[in-house]
């Protein structure tokens, strides 16, 4: 009894704890098994669906700012968790370092086995063949010799191994390698793009720029409007080059149920490689990028710039420019903000919209009603004061600081200034703001992806990977030889190290090729077994 009660208190007893070694040990197998890469690729993928969802700061840093300010409440929370910036994310780029560590420390111990697989002997034959799933028996006059000769042709490329054992000849064979090699080849190929995406992040950039017809892009920093690159690029080290934009041309449905739909965009001008290049006729539209000395540029958008001129009581022009006002839905109702920092007796700050094709409202309101511009008008509402532009601190060009000034007013309302092209109008202060002309402006990402033809690769190599480890079947066959008399009986046996359910059938197709090789055959005395 005393013993029986030892026995249940030294199984009671706890397992001693791990020293740092063996934790180690225990933390790197539970890092580097096949069921922690699947989950870190599997998290991977979700952390990666904020980054489609939120606006991007490497991808529209504008957006981001609109998200913001419709958004105060929860706008300031997704920010500090880092999901305006998912992919470089301290967060995403922890799980992208771990599912590599783990994909390499899978990868590494399985090549290994996998090597010395191949170099291996297929394992020996199993003593009672017709236990297994699959089993055939037969006999014929042919020699034990024959027989062998004709189990390597039916075999054709499986590895086979003879032995002599107990008085019978025993054929080992094994196929399907290639399934094991696929795996390999798929799990490696995903390393493959993870290192080719990070390649191309740490060492490319991204930038986008405005860019309004008549005007000229030159690509270095100062004319981006966004600008990130990754940690190992060197800034100095953009390729000279730059472009005039002469023409854009837009186009939309005009009629029907998708009336205002976008057909075409193309912007066509003149680009000039390296510093001293001759100017190049160039046309971009949507997908078809422009490439110039390893970099892309991409027109991703486009809208209508006014051109404002501004003039002082004396007659001083203090202002002449196409100011892009930035499209704010379908129908291309645009926002935009002007800032005339030489005026007089106070500087000005303008804020206001533009529709291209303006109609008048039920409620007296207007909208914009189609994205062309058939009927264009300019809206603008007055600030004066201080545009706070010399005390050093960077502004948005599409941001109107109003700390320091102070609206101009009608009665209780704003004064409001309204403007169609060739129109003027006099300001309070004197000063009169002209609406000139309208041009367009196209949006253009300029992007360099170094080695971005490593993740197509490996993606490309791992479908083949993974078609080869679901097409290809790991058998073993087994062949027993023995001589009783003048006749020689043979038992085959099949196994798939993946359960199959044509294993029968397969047995089947594999003794008519084996049969068709040899002469006099008969079913063996047990008759033929197959299950």
């Amino acid at each position: 009894m005393s013993s029986t009660t030892n026995e249940r208190d030294t199984a009671r007893e706890p397992a001693p704890p791990l020293n740092t070694v063996a934790f180690a040990r225990w933390i790197w197998r539970q890092l580097t098994s096949m069921r922690t890469a699947l989950s870190l690729l599997l998290l991977l993928a979700i952390a990666a669906v904020p980054g489609s969802l939120v606006p991007q700061r490497g991808v529209d840093a504008r957006a981001v700012e609109a998200y913001l300010a419709d958004h105060p409440t929860s706008g300031p929370i997704l920010d500090s968790l880092g999901m305006f910036s998912v992919y470089t994310s301290p967060w995403f780029s922890g799980i992208y370092l771990l599912l590599m560590v783990s994909l390499v420390g899978c990868i590494v111990p399985r090549t290994q086995v996998y090597a010395k697989a191949l170099r291996a002997r297929p394992p020996k034959v199993p003593r009672r063949l017709e236990r297994l799933p699959a089993s055939s028996s037969f006999e014929t006059s042919s020699d034990v010799d024959d027989v062998i000769a004709a189990a390597r042709q039916a075999l054709g490329r499986a590895r086979v191994d003879v032995v002599e054992r107990d008085g019978s000849h025993e054929l080992s064979a094994e196929k399907g390698y290639l399934r094991e090699a696929g795996n390999l080849v798929f799990h490696i190929s995903i390393v493959v793009v993870l290192v080719g995406v990070a390649a191309s992040a740490l060492l490319g950039y991204r930038g986008a720029a405005i860019v309004t017809e008549g005007d000229r892009f030159s690509n270095v920093l100062t004319q981006y409007d966004e600008f990130t690159s990754g940690a190992l690029f060197d800034r100095e080290e953009l390729p000279p080059f730059s472009l005039q934009l002469d023409d854009f041309a837009a186009k939309f449905q005009v009629d029907g149920p998708q009336r205002g739909a976008p057909r075409s965009f193309e912007a066509t001008g003149s680009v000039s490689r390296g510093v001293d290049g001759a100017d190049e006729p160039y046309s971009i539209r949507v997908n078809h990028p422009l490439n110039v000395d390893g970099s892309s540029v991409y027109l991703v958008g486009q809208g209508y710039a006014p051109v404002i001129r501004v003039t002082d009581p004396d007659g001083t022009v203090v202002f002449d420019e196409a100011v892009p006002f930035l499209p704010a839905d379908p129908s291309y109702t645009s926002n935009g903000v002007v800032k005339v920092s030489e005026a007089e007796p106070e500087q000005l700050g303008l804020q206001g919209f533009f529709l291209p094709t303006f109609v008048v409202g039920d409620t007296g309101a207007t909208r914009s009603a189609f994205p062309d511009a058939l009927q264009p008008i300019l809206g603008l509402f007055v600030w004066h004061g201080d545009l706070g532009l010399d005390e050093g601190v960077p502004q948005s060009v599409y941001v109107l600081d109003k700390t320091n000034m102070e609206q101009y007013m009608t009665g209780d309302k704003g004064y409001r200034v309204s403007l169609q092209p060739g129109q003027s109008q006099v300001l309070p202060d004197g000063n009169t703001i002209e609406f000139v002309d309208l041009r367009q402006f196209a949006r253009f990402q300029i992007a360099s992806a170094p080695f971005v033809q490593v993740p197509l690769f490996g993606i490309s190599i791992g479908v083949l990977g993974l078609i080869a480890s679901l097409a290809v079947k790991p058998r073993r066959t087994w062949i027993r030889i023995r001589r009783e008399g003048s006749r020689t009986v043979v038992t085959v046996a099949v196994l798939d190290r993946v359960p199959r359910v044509d294993l029968p059938a397969d047995l089947d197709r594999f003794m008519e090729r084996f049969r068709s090789r040899l002469g006099d055959v008969t079913p063996a005395h047990d008759d033929e077994k197959a299950t």
